[in-house]
């Protein structure tokens, strides 16, 4: 780090006190703290790394006292990383200023093929840390497996279903499916039966896949209960929210069956729960009824849900969820993505397949085209539909997408009032996720739309990095005038 970059560094964290995802402070005043691994595992465990800042003690207000020792502490800061598998080695950076002397370690990230990065010690399962706002939190076990499941190449879609037989699966599905997949195939259709269910992964071991359970068993949910779509409508905002007569859900189903036929139904409810508006064309004068979401993005979304949702045992009892707000659209499912892609990257690259079986046959099904189209056509009919650009957000274990809808206008930015106190909680710098964790919500895009965006607008909140508004350092702090 060159000293012009740790002036700004130091002088960032003067003004904005506090810690964010990709910072962490120490004072080590009077000597190495004791415990480093986990922020050393945290910033080795996401995309973009993170520094360490030694010298500002943030009890005493993010103070600037300096270091103990900077040639020790730089020693006992290359054991840690030595202590660390896969090791970690931190690029070390020492800065004086006002007689004092301050250290930098620079985490890199560690390649997703070789994580999680853990305290060796301790063990991959309990020495493995993931940065949440500006905080180490233990990894969970399904975050570790799915490290080593993308390392390993681990095919859940395929995993025999230990308990069932070829006779569990619907005879007319699979001669269907088989005849698909012999069409202008010659040198494959010339295989023997058996050899096809299992080059086709039907079968697995002499037992039925998991693929070909979701596919072509008449209901497979005897197997896998969970394995299914919870779909509700809520009436409000917000869950918990109360319709005119005290209802929780002004509609809630429990959708099974096979995949193409959750699908359907999905799209059933979805359709059904819709509002529509009535638009006059002031030229023709024509009446036209339009549909709160276009129908094309409702699919997509939903299609990717199921053939793109982690299958393995750590998930099995998980459903997705697809909730209407009377504000948008939330689909979950659980799994976040998959390998090296990141949600910048969503439709712009060609992705690593969690479930290529399964995605391989929804293509031989008709239900999927399987060339990477989904998402641009999700953005494209939002925008075609005049509707905000859909969001996606890969959480914990889960991802998250949400569509908005104009049926509920915001209230114009002058006239926003403050009643989740949120210009008193912003006195003090706070990051995206701080904010979501105050308000309490799950999703941290919604948290941000909906209080924090109407009192940037007016001016009442104001941002860090104004030019970039994205930027994952963003924090956001009241301004003077409303303090």
């Amino acid at each position: 780090m060159l000293e012009v970059e740790f002036a700004a560094l130091l002088l960032k964290c003067q003004e904005e006190k506090c810690e964010t995802r990709t910072l962490e402070v120490k004072s080590a005043r009077k000597g190495c703290p004791e415990k480093l691994y986990d922020t050393f595992s945290s910033f080795s465990n996401q995309e973009d790394g993170g520094t360490i800042l030694f010298g500002v003690d943030e009890q005493a207000g993010f103070q600037k006292v300096g270091v103990y020792d900077a040639h020790d502490l730089q020693k006992k800061l290359m054991e840690v990383g030595e202590s660390m598998t896969p090791v970690v080695r931190p690029v070390l950076s020492v800065y004086e200023e006002e007689g004092l002397t301050f250290v930098a370690a620079e985490i890199p990230p560690v390649d997703i093929a070789e994580r999680p990065c853990f305290k060796t010690a301790k063990g991959r399962l309990k020495g493995s840390y993931v940065r949440v706002g500006d905080a180490d939190k233990p990894m969970m076990e399904y975050e570790i497996y799915s490290y080593e499941a993308y390392r390993k190449k681990s095919r859940d879609d395929i995993r025999p279903v230990e308990e069932a037989t070829l006779s569990s699966l619907d005879p007319a599905r699979l001669e269907q499916y088989i005849q698909r997949r012999k069409l202008d195939r010659p040198n494959f259709a010339a295989f023997p039966l058996p050899q096809l269910y299992e080059l086709t992964g039907i079968l697995r071991e002499g037992k039925p896949t998991l693929s070909a359970f979701l596919l072509f068993c008449l209901y497979p949910q005897a197997y896998f209960p969970q394995l299914s779509i919870i779909a509700a409508r809520v009436p409000g905002r917000e869950m918990g929210e109360l319709g005119t007569e005290g209802q929780r859900f002004t509609d809630s189903q429990r959708l099974e069956g096979s995949l193409p036929e959750m699908l359907n139904d999905a799209m059933g409810f979805l359709q059904k729960n819709m509002r529509t508006s009535i638009h006059i064309d002031p030229q023709t004068g024509k009446r036209e009824d339009r549909a709160e979401y276009p129908a094309d993005a409702l699919r997509e979304v939903i299609l990717n849900a199921l053939v793109h949702r982690d299958y393995s045992a750590h998930t099995e009892n998980m459903p997705i969820q697809v909730t209407m707000f009377s504000d948008r659209i939330e689909v979950r499912n659980p799994g976040g993505l998959y390998g090296r892609l990141t949600v910048d990257q969503l439709g712009k690259v060609q992705p690593d397949t969690r479930n290529p079986f399964l995605v391989t046959a929804m293509e031989a099904l008709g239900e999927t085209e399987n060339r990477y189209s989904g998402i641009p056509r999700i953005r494209r009919a939002m925008q075609e539909a005049g509707l905000p650009e859909p969001v996606f957000q890969d959480n914990r274990g889960e991802f998250l997408v949400c569509l908005y809808n104009r049926f509920e206008e915001s209230v114009p930015a002058e006239r926003q009032d403050d009643p989740k106190g949120i210009l008193a909680f912003c006195e003090t710098p706070r990051n995206r996720q701080e904010i979501a964790d105050f308000l309490g919500v799950s999703s941290v895009s919604y948290g941000m739309k909906k209080y924090i965006e109407p009192l940037v607008q007016s001016g009442q909140i104001l941002l860090s990095v104004p030019d970039r508004p994205k930027s994952p350092e963003q924090t956001y702090r009241t301004a003077k005038s409303q303090r």
